[in-house]
């Protein structure tokens, strides 16, 4: 019997493995017969009780008495007797038949055995016991048990991967907007400042949504659809959550570009699946964030153009407007790309209204400041007007972006509130990067302080040249030393003898250096500075109309390929011309650079001052700048450092 049991554990261990192997292939089918064999196998195994075999079950028919035992044992005719003491019966084997053993009944009460021990003891035959093949069975029965849980359990996760996989194959070409019966943003329009214009736009939108009989009495009808344009940061998705905090209907959100995918046709049907749900739910608004996504212009750019896109394009302007009404949907897109926006789009019926939403001015960047300051500590002492005049061209991101870092440095510095000097900080931080290990005193920094007092000393003594705001010598960024200027209020037209001003401050860090120092010394700190120029210089001649050119725009705003415009681009002007623009261009920077020059040769004693004073204190701010040029220069009528041409 212990010769049997081995070789059932051994014949069942080569099925597990191989069961176990195949299971772990991808394919379906196969693990799947694999999983059924195995669960055969242990069917028929389990079927056998362990420990038996057709030679055990024929020694158990020859049985021997208890005193028939004891009488062989005194006769000497047992070789060995194994005891089971759990089945309370022994097996005898005699010396004649060694390979045979006889099945003896034992007493129940160990205490009547003690006869046969102590014949057995006298007689010098072995006695062994032998454990209970019954707790090898339950042993044997748990072990497949479980093996069979782990199959049936690995069966079950093979169909629901399946299950799933087939279940995301039906749902493939549905809309993945993310649905808000009651849209609770936490934002309302008292949460947006700097817009208003967009904000009188859009309430009309609101209005509308709550009472429609307002618009319906006098026969007008709303909007079907509302372009936000801007540039990025100026609010157009914020203004988005304004509109669904305070509709109180239905609101569909969803991104152009996921609706686009691989596979043709994927796309529209997900469209098609948003104005159904849309529809269900109306009245309601869909916000469609970069719309440009998916609604760039067709059949441009190289190659043709991507068929997915296009005919979701197409699904996406039959839903607009198409054979079928959507009364009640409203759709709001974002885009900070209009110009390469399909025109059937930007038709009216589709987006009737098309909304700016423009950089705010100083009223508007100061509404921002306090928005953004509610739940800030702010220190009493600082003036959110002057931060306001100080950031001409911040979006209402920006001016959050740059309130946050100042908060930021208050607490690294372990101050109770937010002063003026982390406002300073987070402004240069926001607009020149992080600030750097200031400068060792040698030649090199003594170069440095020369190029930013020439750039601050021109931007002084010209008359229409912004203000100074500060020099510093802290690196900040890639620059080793900066200028800060500050407008006295936001431009949206700039004169002509504002741009030759604005050359001439940037080329007096170069000016600077070459009288200072000579020729030899120029180095190529004015690189940026020299891009900076020709650019206005040009822009001059070949777009504004400002040269003896004449009122002519010979260039154009040329549009990338990649957005959609042409491959090949188109000279506006004969090669004569060109050389007259190239003659233009350098006729205006030689004269800037002159009168720059000019300019700091006349100045250099406040130049030596300034320099000391900016080595030793490394920033100076535009008051005091102004204050001690006023002792050295005498400052004529501004109107003479601009070069006429």
């Amino acid at each position: 019997m212990r010769d049997s049991r081995p070789r059932l554990l051994t014949n069942k261990t080569p099925l597990s493995r191989t069961a176990l192997t195949r299971s772990a292939r991808p394919t379906r089918a196969a693990a799947t017969g694999a999983l059924a064999a195995v669960w055969l196998t242990l069917q028929a195994v389990m079927a056998a009780p362990p420990g038996l075999s057709q030679s055990s079950t024929a020694r158990s028919q020859e049985r021997l008495s208890y005193t028939g035992l004891i009488e062989k044992i005194e006769a000497g005719q047992v070789a060995r007797i194994e005891v089971d003491s759990s089945r309370g019966v022994a097996q005898v084997y005699l010396k004649e038949r060694s390979n045979v053993s006889q099945e003896v009944t034992l007493f129940a009460d160990p205490e009547d055995n003690q006869a046969l021990l102590e014949a057995a003891r006298d007689n010098d035959v072995d006695l062994d016991a032998q454990p209970s093949p019954d707790s090898n069975a339950v042993f044997w029965f748990i072990t497949n048990a479980l093996l069979a849980f782990l199959l049936i359990a690995g069966l079950m996760m093979i169909l629901r991967r399946s299950s799933n996989a087939s279940g995301q194959a039906m749902n493939f070409g549905k809309s993945r907007a993310r649905f808000m019966m009651e849209a609770k943003t936490g934002v309302t329009f008292d949460s947006v400042a700097g817009i208003e214009e967009a904000k009188e736009e859009l309430q009309e939108v609101v209005t509308f949504l709550k009472k429609p009989e307002r618009f319906t009495a006098v026969g007008a009808k709303i909007p079907k659809g509302v372009l936000l344009i801007g540039p990025p940061g100026t609010g157009k998705t914020l203004m988005a959550k304004a509109i669904a905090g305070e509709a109180g209907v239905p609101f569909f959100s969803i991104s152009g570009s996921e609706f686009v995918e691989m596979f043709v046709g994927v796309g529209a049907s997900r469209v098609r699946d948003l104005f159904k749900k849309a529809k269900e739910n109306a009245p309601c608004i869909i916000f469609i964030d970069e719309i440009d996504a998916v609604g760039r212009q067709r059949g441009a750019g190289i190659g043709g153009g991507n068929d997915e896109r296009e005919q979701t394009l197409n699904q996406l302007l039959t839903e607009m407007d198409g054979f079928e009404g959507n009364t009640g949907i409203i759709i709001i897109a974002a885009t900070n790309r209009p110009d390469v926006l399909d025109s059937a789009l930007l038709r009216p019926g589709r987006f009737d209204r098309q909304v700016e939403v423009s950089p705010p001015d100083v009223k508007g960047r100061l509404e921002v400041l306090q928005v953004h300051a509610r739940n800030k500590k702010i220190s009493p002492d600082v003036s959110l007007e002057a931060i306001a005049r100080r950031t001409p061209g911040f979006s209402g991101a920006d001016l959050a972006n740059l309130l946050n870092e100042a908060a930021i440095l208050t607490a690294r510095r372990r101050k109770e509130a937010v002063t003026m000097l982390e406002i300073d900080d987070a402004v240069d931080r926001v607009v020149a990067g992080m600030e750097g290990t200031p400068l060792v005193d040698s030649k090199s920094k003594r170069l440095i302080a020369y190029h930013e007092i020439g750039h601050a000393i021109v931007g002084t003594l010209v008359k229409d040249h912004d203000p100074v705001q500060k020099v510093t010598l802290i690196p900040r960024g890639q620059a080793q030393g900066l200028t800060w200027f500050t407008p006295s209020e936001d431009q949206a037209l700039i004169s002509r003898s504002q741009i030759l001003a604005r050359i001439m401050g940037a080329l007096g860090g170069r000016a600077a250096e070459q009288v200072i120092f000579g020729d030899a010394e120029v180095t190529t700190g004015a690189g940026n500075d020299l891009q900076q120029v020709s650019g206005m210089a040009r822009q001059m001649v070949t777009r504004f109309g400002m040269s003896d050119l004449g009122p002519l725009s010979l260039e154009s705003q040329q549009g990338e390929v990649f957005l959609g415009r042409d491959w090949m681009t188109r000279s506006e002007y004969s090669e004569e011309i060109s050389a007259r623009i190239d003659a233009q261009v350098r006729s205006i920077v030689e004269h800037c650079y002159e009168e720059t020059c000019r300019l700091i040769r006349d100045s250099r004693v406040v130049i030596d001052r300034l320099v000391d004073l900016l080595i030793e204190k490394e920033t100076i701010d535009g008051d005091e700048f102004r204050r001690i040029v006023a002792e050295y220069v005498d400052v004529p009528e501004k109107e003479s450092y601009v070069p006429q041409l």
